[in-house]
């Protein structure tokens, strides 16, 4: 069983890999690649060039674990393999990666910031402005 939680990190490889990659391969592309210790406990996805299929490699402490998927209909998200950084998920962006849902514009369309003013706040400014 994986236990994820918010500590653990999901480091994703933005360059496509062999989906006949078993624990060996996928450990030292985790290691080489996205220069990641794979005992880390945090979880590595890797995808296929077609995005059809993906695996998962974790270190749940008492040996590696690899969790595949193959979508039976659609693509996974595509990745900007032009983007610099490293692409790390949150769980729940990790879940919907998963179900297949289309992550591209995860940061586009984040909701704004509302800023309010409380009322408390409000009242202690009219108190101060009311000097005899």
């Amino acid at each position: 069983m994986i236990a994820l939680n918010r500590r653990t990190k999901i480091f994703l490889c933005k360059e496509p890999t062999d989906m006949r990659s078993s624990y060996d391969s996928l450990f030292n592309k985790a290691k080489t690649v996205l220069s990641k210790d794979p005992f880390s406990g945090h979880l590595f996805l890797f995808v296929n060039r077609t995005r059809s299929s993906c695996k998962c490699l974790y270190y749940d402490g008492t040996g590696l674990v690899i969790i595949s998927k193959r979508l039976e209909r659609g693509r996974f998200s595509k990745i900007n393999s032009l983007y610099k950084k490293e692409i790390v998920l949150t769980e729940a962006e990790f879940g919907l990666f998963f179900e297949g849902s289309n992550l591209e514009k995860r940061f586009i369309e984040s909701p704004r910031e509302i800023k309010k003013k409380s009322d408390v706040s409000n009242n202690i400014n009219k108190e101060l402005q009311i000097s005899p």
